[in-house]
């Protein structure tokens, strides 16, 4: 009584992704002779029932068992629509994945020069190899906005150096005075560098240095 009393305490989310979705056992594919039993819509605890006895319970509600704690003793199985159950654990593998991804930035300006364009390529395969995402900004100063087309060409340019890597989640778009995109990282097993890996030892300012250097130099010059 006591441990079924401190087993509906617990959160049935405590269950979730024990064992990948299609490797659950459901149904008549459970072979443990007895289960613990939850009844999912209310957290009820059943018990220890015979397993026959539990699809008789599960099968008089038009619900399906399933085995959510296999190595537990005995095995915990919730009775749920099974459909419902795959669909919401679907989605929180999805919201778990994407929870541990991060999105990296990347700036540019439309004169950069060969060296700067290469490390910052560098970087974003890095990130992306990483599993993180890539927001790529693209800021245009001052005269610069009378030649949006080599803004354009430019992200262009980007989003296809990175597509051995990448696969495009928000297309450029223009905002004010910038140009932003989303890259997101194709799958371990599709990923291809183009360019050479950044090395442990080799050091880069930050991007957010670098604009505001860049911004420094350009206000010098309107002033002038």
């Amino acid at each position: 009584m006591a441990a079924a009393l401190s087993l509906a305490r617990w959160p049935l989310r405590q269950f979730k992704s024990l064992i990948p979705l299609n490797r659950i056992n459901v149904n008549g594919r459970i072979r443990a002779r007895e289960v613990r039993v939850i009844l999912a819509a209310t957290k009820e605890v059943l018990g220890i029932m015979k397993t026959s006895d539990a699809l008789r319970k599960a099968n008089q509600l038009g619900l399906d068992l399933v085995e959510i704690a296999p190595t537990a003793n005995p095995p915990v199985c919730q009775i749920v629509d099974f459909g419902k159950y795959r669909y919401e654990q679907s989605k929180l593998d999805k919201e778990r994945h994407h929870s541990t991804s991060k999105v990296k930035e990347l700036k540019f300006r439309v004169n950069i020069d060969a060296h700067d364009y290469m490390t910052k390529m560098r970087r974003g395969e890095d990130f992306l190899d990483k599993g993180n995402k890539v927001k790529v900004q693209l800021q245009f100063k001052g005269r610069e906005m009378a030649h949006q087309e080599l803004g354009d060409a430019l992200m262009n340019r980007i989003r296809d150096d990175l597509s051995t890597m990448s696969q495009v989640e928000m297309p450029a778009k223009k905002a004010g005075r910038s140009i932003n995109m989303v890259l997101a990282p194709l799958p371990q097993n599709k990923r291809k560098r183009k360019f050479k890996p950044i090395e442990d030892d080799e050091e880069f300012a930050d991007d957010e240095d670098e604009t505001d250097e860049d911004d420094e130099k350009e206000e010098a010059k309107e002033k002038a």
